[in-house]
């Protein structure tokens, strides 16, 4: 799994790469410290998996360089790492199409749980439970193999365009996946499907 670590202090990236090389041993992890050396990574790195985020970075400010990242056509999960974790900043990074947020503020046992999740493949959110049990597949929601497309693209923060692009769909099918899915969890929007699945605690489609 290849996964890029951006946070502008080079000893926290450093302890943490040290962190990930123990606990995941299959993870090939680059390194960033700037908005513009990651958008220089995601340009080389088509491939990547997961992108883990520092939102202060030293030339972007807050949500921007989410906002940036999901502009591009990286199909990378973006995990927030952030010490600003209050619940406007996680609802933000959620809006703006963060599949996960894991603050800078956790002890190592719960940074290591979250990181865990995070690579499995699950959601993972400040205040949660990291159950210790194997994670339940997305496929066993009942949802159609179309309808698990389009929702790995919604946790992803793709824009209904995007989804239709890439799954070469029209627009109004795209919408009814969504409508089936939102359904199926009993939510109303993007957000609130994120939040349900992390919840569940659900491995997502890759």
């Amino acid at each position: 799994m290849k996964t890029l670590l951006v946070d502008d202090h080079a000893m926290f990236r450093d302890g943490l790469s040290l962190l990930i090389a123990h606990r995941f041993p299959g993870v090939e992890l680059l390194h960033a410290g700037s908005l513009a050396q990651t958008l220089a990574v995601v340009a080389r790195h088509a491939d990547l998996d997961v992108v883990l985020l520092d939102l202060a970075l030293p030339d972007s400010s807050g949500l921007e360089a989410l906002t940036r990242l999901r502009e591009t056509d990286t199909r990378a999960r973006i995990v927030v790492l952030s010490a600003d974790d209050t619940p406007s900043t996680v609802q933000g990074a959620i809006d703006q199409g963060a599949a996960g947020f894991i603050p800078k503020t956790a002890d190592s046992t719960v940074l290591s749980s979250a990181l865990g999740a995070v690579l499995d493949g699950r959601i993972y959110l400040p205040h949660m439970h990291v159950a210790s049990s194997p994670a339940a597949d997305a496929e066993s929601l009942g949802l159609s193999p179309r309808q698990l497309d389009v929702l790995g693209w919604l946790i992803q923060g793709a824009p209904n365009k995007r989804i239709c692009r890439e799954l070469d769909l029209a627009e109004s099918t795209v919408k009814t996946h969504l409508e089936a899915i939102f359904r199926r969890f009993g939510v109303n929007n993007r957000t609130q499907a994120v939040l349900a699945i992390a919840g569940l605690g659900l491995r997502l489609p890759r």
